[in-house]
């Protein structure tokens, strides 16, 4: 049985679009791991799904993942809108292009190997992890060229 890891994301954006940020917590057992980035001109949503992926990229072997995110775009894109999409060659309903298709194919390679729950958490409620995470990608967006890694 995979033990079961336990990640919060947020993305956030001073603007939209404008400068943003993300960031991701990982409790994997003991240990704790923080990864935020901040980009130049991006959007939330981006933001959002791409802290879903560096923290799924961490995981190198099949692991069972609860990912908690505040996110509604994320979670529904992911867990049901994805395979429409998919059908209709990366196009909505009503035929325009889905937007940020690059980052949901690279979040749909990551998602391959392993087992996920994903969770939503609504945001700015005091839940700690959340609260956490949308520090990290608030301090990201303010800092564009910040790219930090620790344990």
């Amino acid at each position: 049985m995979l033990k079961k890891n336990i990640v919060f994301i947020d993305g956030s954006c001073i603007g939209n679009p404008g400068p943003g940020g993300y960031g991701v917590f990982i409790r994997n057992g003991l240990k704790k791991i923080y990864f935020s980035a901040g980009f130049f001109l991006t959007t939330n949503n981006r933001m959002e799904i791409m802290a879903a992926i560096v923290a799924l990229e961490y995981f190198t072997i099949k692991s069972n993942i609860i990912i908690y995110t505040d996110s509604t775009y994320l979670r529904s894109g992911i867990t049901e809108w994805i395979l429409n999409w998919k059908k209709r060659n990366w196009r909505t309903y009503n035929n325009s292009v889905v937007k940020n298709v690059d980052l949901w194919i690279r979040l749909e390679k990551a998602i391959n190997c392993h087992i996920i729950h994903w969770e939503w958490v609504k945001g700015h409620t005091g839940d700690m992890g959340n609260e956490l995470c949308d520090r990290l990608a608030r301090r990201a967006a303010k800092n564009p060229f910040l790219n930090d890694i620790f344990c």
